[in-house]
């Protein structure tokens, strides 16, 4: 990625919007692409924009916020590097960035008015980040920091939702050191899926239909995290649901609903299919065709989880409905993917809120911290 050159002006009027993304996740591309759809939607009247990225490494630079720039381009994923823009820093006594120039020296950038932390993964959508805002005082879109960790770890995410009365598939947890039992394998009988309890974006999940591809499996999984989830394969449709924090204090609200369904030589709904070659490796029902009953309980659910994680600003919710018409809730995602094909944005375009809209109205929300 070549900047171009970084300026950065204050308009007075405007909402000063600092969009982070990037980050030292392996969902580092995606959410430059994220990033990049982010920027292309917001009003240049209404915003002015502070587009900071952060290097696989942690290092923050200000960049050029070039949306083409942040595109998948060839199925090459963009990412920042050192040589994406100028260093900067967060200041721990207000609002603003301090920008490192090398010719000019350190020079303060103005005060933000609320941060869009456009991260996925660990070190952004797992409290870290949030938690850093919250000490700086700063307003910033999406989940807190409690919100934020308990949806990223899909052991607490299960644990909570089920103590809230939300069904959740049979799983175990395999924490450091700990393998399977012999009682859990009859447990959860074949096939099983063994991800990292805390990733996203597919990254670390294996489909297992032979326990002797089990400790490979689990393998694969803790090259991301110590902690491993084994879950029973539940036979069902993927339905998604997106929601958002209710306006002025109101409940929160519920997206009509997606269905994805994987095609092709895909065997599952992994990072290739959802974002290579999601075009032709995916096909989507928006709405889903559902009985009313049915998409009446997922969007309750999709509530539910929502406010038993104490959610904020918006969440993604992922369920399985069986062929008997069962619904189980499978994850939450509090930074959910915003890129062209991403659900999230799609399913609201689809109940009325385009995507320009939809960041506004997730930017206004942010500022009521204030």
């Amino acid at each position: 990625m070549r900047p171009g050159k970084v300026t950065a002006v204050t308009t007075p009027g405007k909402t000063r919007v600092a969009i982070v993304f990037g980050g030292r996740s392996p969902e580092h591309g995606i959410s430059c692409v994220s990033a990049g759809s982010v920027l292309g939607a917001l009003d240049p009247d209404e915003f002015e924009v502070v587009p900071v990225g952060i290097t696989r490494t942690g290092q923050w630079v200000l960049t050029d916020g070039d949306p083409e720039r942040l595109a998948i381009e060839a199925r090459r994923l963009p990412e920042i590097t050192a040589e994406s823009g100028t260093d900067i820093v967060l200041r721990a006594d207000g609002n603003g960035l301090l920008v490192l120039d090398p010719t000019e020296g350190p020079r303060a950038l103005a005060d933000v008015d609320v941060v869009f932390p456009v991260l996925h993964g660990a070190y952004g959508e797992d409290g870290t980040i949030q938690g850093m805002l919250e000490m700086a005082g700063i307003p910033y879109v999406g989940a807190k920091v409690f919100a934020s960790a308990a949806a990223m770890d899909k052991e607490f995410t299960k644990k909570l939702c089920a103590a809230d009365g939300i069904p959740v598939g049979p799983y175990a947890v395999l924490r450091s050191g700990m393998a399977l039992s012999e009682a859990e394998k009859q447990r959860l009988g074949l096939p099983v899926f063994v991800k990292p309890s805390r990733a996203g974006s597919s990254f670390g999940i294996t489909k297992v239909n032979d326990w002797a591809d089990l400790e490979t499996a689990i393998a694969t999984a803790r090259e991301i995290d110590s902690k491993v989830l084994v879950e029973a394969a539940i036979v069902g449709r993927e339905i998604e649901c997106g929601v958002l924090e209710g306006e002025a204090g109101g409940m929160p609200e519920a997206s009509v609903l997606a269905e994805v369904r994987v095609v092709g030589d895909y065997d599952f709904y992994d990072f290739e299919a959802k974002y290579i070659d999601a075009e032709s490796a995916c096909e989507y029902d928006i709405p889903a065709d559902l009985p009313q009953q049915v998409t009446r309980q997922v969007r309750e659910y999709a509530v539910r989880a929502f406010t038993a994680l104490d959610c904020a600003g918006l969440a993604r919710a992922d369920f399985f409905v069986t062929p008997e018409l069962d619904v189980y809730l499978n994850e939450i995602n509090t930074m959910p993917g915003f890129t062209p094909t991403s659900m999230f944005p799609r399913m609201w375009a689809a109940s009325g809120l385009e995507y320009p809209k939809l960041v506004d109205r997730l930017i206004r929300t942010a500022l009521t911290q204030r």
